[in-house]
């Protein structure tokens, strides 16, 4: 049976210095950091990052699209460890209370709110920072723990496999994201970050403190808008980043005029191919179902550490 832990979050990212600041992979202890991205969803983002990780061998494999994950599909590790995650809320003892609000003054996200006599906690919009508990002039603010999701971590031959799952309606991502980048070995040679599709604090908090971002598109106006939005993220952030383009032969060349007048290289090109999506229907890795494939994702692996180094 696997075992399963618990761990309640209430920590910094792993890449934070001492003054808040998120710092590369780099800076931190000498691993790359990729991180695989997409504006827009269903552009093959999975399929390159597995294929990857795969291509390359010996890395550390990290999911982190908590909502939906699905790497494990392709990569089928052996879950060897379960750790429940959860975040403190707080509980509040309107005995101690003298409801004079600083805990809702503190609160960004409006989280817990004082009206007249009566103190409302809101659990599914709490962070989890402690803040309230913390300026209680009464002590009157306890916290609790609410189960927020689990994070698996097993193997898939070299592979070190690390995913998290959010509980069905859990509306918090980031904290398990954060979670489940606490388990980023620095000693490895090079770890992978699938992220979710988009560009809201999910991404965010999964491709902050790689060393460089991988954006997979396809040639659409939707990949392309969706393309933009995710560079200018990126941009914010200071992480260099590279274009995948999947499906390179349908649409048109814009998205490559685009990377063009950007400066933004493009990594790789692949085009439409059923057998590629057969194979992804059944769960089984583009590398593995044409191997051809393989010597490219090793290039691009020597690419992007030149770029990087």
């Amino acid at each position: 049976m696997v075992p399963v832990l618990r761990n309640v979050l209430k920590a910094p990212c792993p890449l934070e210095n001492e003054n808040g600041c998120v710092t590369s992979a780099v800076e931190a202890g000498g691993t790359m950091i990729i991180s695989i991205a997409s504006g827009k969803g269903g552009t093959g983002k999975t399929t390159i990052a597995t294929s990857l990780a795969l291509a390359i061998g010996k890395v550390q494999f990290l999911d982190c699209d908590v909502e939906e994950p699905n790497a494990h599909i392709f990569l089928k590790p052996q879950i060897q460890e379960r750790i429940a995650v959860g975040i403190l809320v707080p509980r509040v003892d309107e005995s101690r209370c003298t409801f004079c609000r600083k805990c809702a003054e503190v609160c960004e996200y409006n989280a817990i709110v004082v009206i007249k006599k009566k103190v409302l906690v809101f659990p599914d919009l709490c962070h989890g920072c402690g803040g309230c508990a913390y300026i209680c002039p009464e002590s009157a603010i306890a916290e609790i723990e609410k189960p927020i999701g689990v994070v698996e971590r097993g193997r898939a031959g070299e592979i070190d496999f690390i995913h998290g799952v959010l509980n069905i309606g859990e509306p918090m991502a980031p904290p398990l994201i954060r979670e489940v980048k606490k388990h980023i070995d620095y000693h490895d040679n090079c770890v992978i970050i699938d992220a979710s599709p988009g560009t809201s604090c999910p991404v965010v908090e999964a491709v902050k403190g790689s060393d460089f971002c991988i954006l997979v598109t396809e040639p659409t106006p939707f990949g392309l808008n969706d393309l933009g939005l995710a560079v200018a993220m990126l941009r914010k952030l200071a992480i260099p980043c590279g274009v995948v383009i999947n499906c390179a032969d349908i649409g048109d060349d814009e998205v490559m005029r685009y990377c063009d007048r950007e400066g933004i290289p493009i990594l790789m090109t692949i085009p439409w191919d059923r057998r590629i999506a057969a194979a992804y229907s059944t769960g089984i890795p583009l590398v593995e179902a044409l191997p051809h494939y393989k010597s490219g994702f090793v290039d691009l692996y020597e690419t992007l550490r030149k770029e990087v180094n």
